[in-house]
């Protein structure tokens, strides 16, 4: 049976072919099904009109209601408008239009009385309204829809088209009074009734037309717990689906390799690590595929909790993997495993992008011949020449700057499906987690090694600049090296560029050579410039790294004590934290400066106050996804989910998103396949649902 919502959009009374095209174009709207899951984004009570005396320039949308007492055409060519002037009994006001306008002057008449609805503005100390929507008293009284109109996503080429505010509700009204008695419900009648939830059919018509804010809060109740269930019912049924179906290595032994390694260690592992460690031996020997998020702040201990899981996997006979961004990071990597591996007999190598021929020659027949057992490397290791006798484990640190198809290629490397540790440095809020890696087992390392101290952070102006060097210098004076971080701005590489090098000129001005010496490093150096310059800092052998955010992951200097970072208002909160966390890696007293302009909104304000209040990661990131919503947080967009959402939002609806995942939770348990008949209509939903989504199984690595 056809739904009634996969009906093109032409098809409705009033759009037609060539407002549909128009429609497709600027706002994606192809279907009845994307019409009316177009919701408003805000409310406005028209239920009150306002006297053009209460009207102030930053009024929001307001309504009047006026007598024409004059019109007039103004200038010529493309600076010509049509001023309209509108007058109550308390005073006057202009409207002003640009486009169409022989159209509004031939429908508007002298001496009428209208409703006039738009936002009011200031020109030249004189309040007006730009191409506000008129009706007749008799018009408005006809088309009132209900008390609270709903404002939708528009821009100016369909308002010049035509389809402003007033025609797009007509469209949604014409939709919902012709079919919203037929619109397939979507939720089995015993979750609404379990649940409280009204009708899809009610929620659709209050969401658009709501009689009242009880009618509308119903509305969105309902149309959010539907988005944030099938997002974790999906979620689930992957994940389900995964441990039934994918069988895993079973590694059973811990001998020679791990407990040697372990030995190695100088210092005693935190309660944190070795709960994860727990955690990863018990999927190790499960007899399914592990699949598992790592989390941990900056310094928390996860690339050890990588090496020990490796050294369960030598000891039952397979290799690891542990795949990096960068070089500088694998590298890193590599060059910190000795220490735990010294006389266990593990041989372990790097794989980037300048290893040279004869080296690669050597750990290709070491990779096949399986002498190799840990592998380190970039993008370099999924390379279809690089072969493994028997992959069993495979490390993925910060994995968000990984695509899916890459992380998929590293599966079909294995003979049976590797366990997979996915790492990150970003503390990700748990509402973003459940939603984004749902799918997965999660473990948080929440605790500091020993040695590790809070770095100590500052706020400072740009007019404090001179007692801010003279910090530095004694900082350098002790032996100790300092960060000076410059923003990275996608749009503008040049921009970066710019800032960068006059900071740059500014600081070996102020630290001359041959005293102190500056390394650099940025967007637009070639890769050997950048390494260079990046070695020279690790080594000791530069004072200071003058860099971008390039050096937000990867870099560890125990020796940097001083992370400074300019024009810090225009960093994200999760950024801030993962630069502070390149520092405090010694046994020194650590600082980070946020130096920033005397002026600041209250965003940036609140911001860094954050950042000189607390050193918890999680607690930014759940700070940093309130306040500028879960958008980017990790590299996921909230549109680029399982199931993208059109009303629920990941950072307000925390409530809504837990309760939603323990009933999608119950409803599995229950039925784990949706094959009785009262959840039919889960699985036709789910099918609808996913068909964006490419026809790849990637539930198997993440």
């Amino acid at each position: 049976m056809s739904n009634i919502l996969d009906t093109e959009i032409q098809y409705l009374p009033g759009v037609g072919p060539k407002r549909a095209e128009l429609l497709g174009k600027e706002l994606s709207i192809f279907t009845f099904r994307d019409l009316v899951y177009t919701f408003p984004f805000r409310y406005i009570d028209r239920s009150r009109v306002y006297s053009i005396s209460e009207i102030e320039p930053t009024s929001a949308y307001v309504q009047i209601r006026g007598k024409v007492i004059n019109k007039a055409m103004v200038g010529s060519g493309r600076g010509k408008r049509l001023i309209i002037s509108v007058r109550d009994s308390t005073g006057s006001v202009e409207l002003i239009f640009f486009k169409g306008i022989k159209w509004v002057n031939e429908k508007i008449k002298p001496n009428a009385e209208y409703i006039i609805f738009g936002r009011p503005s200031d020109f030249n100390g004189t309040i007006n309204f730009v191409h506000p929507e008129m009706e007749t008293v008799t018009e408005a009284a006809n088309t009132m829809y209900s008390s609270m109109i709903g404002v939708y996503s528009s821009n100016e080429k369909l308002k010049s088209s035509g389809i402003g505010i007033k025609t797009f509700t007509k469209f949604i009204y014409t939709f919902l009074s012709k079919y919203a008695d037929v619109i397939p419900e979507t939720l089995p009648e015993y979750i609404l009734l379990q649940n409280h939830l009204c009708t899809l059919n009610i929620a659709l018509k209050n969401i658009h037309f709501p009689k009242d804010i009880r009618a509308l809060e119903e509305a969105q109740k309902r149309l959010k717990f539907e988005e944030l269930f099938y997002l974790q019912l999906s979620l689930l049924k992957n994940k389900n689906v995964r441990e039934n179906n994918t069988v895993g290595n079973v590694f059973h032994v811990v001998g020679d390799y791990f407990n040697k390694c372990y030995h190695n260690i100088p210092y005693e592992l935190t309660g944190a690590q070795k709960r994860v460690i727990k955690e990863i031996r018990r999927d190790m020997k499960s007899g399914r595929q592990m699949n598992r998020l790592l989390q941990g702040d900056v310094g928390s201990g996860k690339t050890l909790v990588a090496i020990l899981s490796a050294m369960i996997a030598a000891d039952n006979g397979f290799q690891t993997c542990i795949m990096a961004p960068t070089e500088v990071l694998a590298n890193q990597h590599y060059q910190g495993v000795f220490k735990f591996i010294k006389n266990t007999g593990i041989k372990v190598a790097l794989l980037t992008g300048s290893v040279k021929t004869k080296q690669r020659r050597i750990i290709d027949e070491g990779l096949r011949d399986g002498s190799i057992h840990i592998l380190f490397g970039t993008h370099a290791v999924i390379e279809d020449k690089v072969v493994f006798k028997n992959l069993g484990f495979v490390v993925i640190d910060e994995q968000h700057r990984f695509g899916v198809n890459q992380r998929a290629k590293l599966r079909l490397k294995a003979n049976v499906v590797p366990h997979v540790l996915v790492m990150t440095a970003t503390p990700i809020p748990r509402t973003l987690s459940m939603t984004v890696y749902g799918d997965l087992d999660v473990s948080i390392l929440d605790e500091l090694p020993p040695g590790r101290k809070p770095v100590q952070t500052i706020h400072t102006t740009d007019n404090q600049r001179k007692s801010m060097f003279a910090f530095l210098k004694k900082e350098i004076d002790q032996g100790r090296q300092v960060f000076i971080v410059y923003p990275l701005i996608k749009e503008s590489e040049t921009m970066d560029y710019k800032n960068l090098q006059e900071g740059y000129e500014e600081i070996i001005k102020q630290f001359p050579a041959p005293k102190y010496v500056t390394a650099v490093v940025h967007g637009q150096q070639k890769s050997e410039d950048k390494d260079y310059d990046m070695k020279l800092f690790a080594e000791g052998k530069a004072n200071i790294l003058v860099a971008t955010s390039v050096i937000e992951v990867g870099v560890d200097v125990p020796n940097a004590s001083v992370m400074v970072i300019e024009s810090a208002e225009r960093f994200g909160l999760s950024q801030l934290h993962q630069l502070r966390g390149r520092v405090g890696r010694g046994a020194d007293k650590a600082y980070c400066i946020l130096v920033t302009g005397y002026k600041m909104s209250k965003e940036s304000r609140q911001r860094i106050e954050l950042m000189c209040q607390t050193s918890d990661g999680f607690q930014i990131a759940e700070a940093d996804m309130r306040m500028r919503g879960p958008g980017n947080i990790d590299g996921t967009q909230q549109s680029g989910l399982a199931i993208p959402l059109k009303i629920a939002n990941l950072a307000r609806d925390s409530q809504i998103l837990l309760y939603s995942r323990d009933i999608a939770e119950k409803v599995l348990e229950a039925d784990p396949f949706l094959s009785s008949p009262q959840n039919r209509i889960l699985n036709i939903q789910l099918s609808i649902l996913s068909d964006d989504t490419e026809d790849i199984d990637y539930s198997k690595i993440s």
